[in-house]
């Protein structure tokens, strides 16, 4: 039988319930009539070619005339890739129309809007409004986190807090967040390990706390504001829903963070030095020079590392180098 988890990972990506379930139906039969896999995969012959359409669109099926033809599963690669492409865009879309409807509102109605919808806060009154938010909470804290951040004595203690008296906390972390000097060791880990919900982006699109259903907190760093240390705080509307699908779209591209692994593996100092001037930005031919080495070598010695860490990409070797230990 094909694993369960297939379906809901290729549900997932964007391809229906009834084309995933013809997909499982087609690993576990093989090629065969397509009209044969309607009891196997529980659908109806109605929505059988739809559905099996929708399969050879993605590139994960074979292409036939009719029903009575061979349907076959194909090498999930291409078609995985294209989906994965098709995710992406259309989280660069969501990013793009949220920053935009946000700049707009922020610019035109900011100074302005006084009714109920939108609070701004401001200076010292942000760090309690945030306990306050916190201590609020009920059932989920969804967060985007990202530096600077605003000084807040006892932050993590508040964090665990919560989750100790049952408070899902699902966060956002950018790559800055992890690089922060003591932000890994004091504030993220203590939270991972007592239950919090953790995934890495290379970066967010905003700084955003939502408590339960109720409000958002949208912290305006001095990059993005023209007062420094502002924060709105957002009642349902329409921005807040837009907040709400922006975040669940990130996680969902986001990569899992597991924190340190208790024991790291050996690392020879030559690849540690490798890792840290990667980790740190330097450029490529820099880095070369000041190892010593040529460019080839130096990108043979990072495909190395990349293969030996699973990673796919530098952020994710970086990020799996971190919970090892390496950095």
């Amino acid at each position: 039988m094909a694993n369960p988890k297939v379906g809901e990972a290729l549900r997932r990506l964007g391809i229906g319930d009834e084309a995933a379930r013809i997909y499982l139906a087609l690993l576990d039969l093989g090629p065969t009539p397509l009209n044969a896999v309607v009891e196997q995969a529980g659908v109806t012959r109605e929505h059988l070619g739809p559905a099996y359409a929708e399969l050879v669109d993605a590139g994960l099926a074979s292409a036939i005339a009719d029903e009575s033809d061979t349907a076959a599963p194909l090498p999930p690669a291409a078609g995985l890739e294209i989906l994965g492409r098709h995710r992406a865009a259309e989280l660069d879309e969501s990013r793009i129309a949220v920053s935009g409807a946000f700049e707009s509102f922020r610019r035109l109605r900011l100074a302005e809007y006084n009714t109920n919808l939108v609070e701004v806060v401001t200076g010292d009154a942000i760090g309690p409004r945030m306990r306050q938010a916190w201590a609020s909470a009920r059932t989920e804290i969804r967060q985007f986190d990202s530096p600077p951040y605003v000084p807040i004595v006892d932050a993590t203690a508040d964090s665990l807090a919560t989750l100790a008296r049952g408070v899902t906390q699902r966060v956002v972390y950018c790559r800055e967040s992890l690089e922060y000097p003591g932000n890994l060791e004091d504030s993220i880990e203590p939270c991972v390990e007592a239950g919090e919900q953790a995934r890495v982006l290379p970066s967010v699109p905003v700084k955003l706390v939502i408590i339960d259903d109720a409000f958002a907190l949208v912290s305006l760093s001095v990059k993005e504001a023209d007062v420094a240390n502002s924060m709105l705080i957002v009642q349902p509307c329409g921005l807040f829903s837009a907040l709400v699908a922006l975040f669940e779209e990130s996680w969902l591209n986001a990569l899992p963070f597991y924190g340190r692994e208790p024991q790291p593996q050996r690392l020879l100092p030559a690849d540690r030095r490798l890792l840290a001037l990667l980790a740190g930005g330097v450029s490529d031919d820099d880095i070369a020079r000041e190892l010593g080495i040529s460019r080839r070598t130096l990108f043979r010695r990072v495909e190395l590392l990349m293969t030996r860490l699973g990673a796919t990409t530098r952020f994710q070797m970086a990020l799996q180098a971190q919970r090892r230990g390496w950095l």
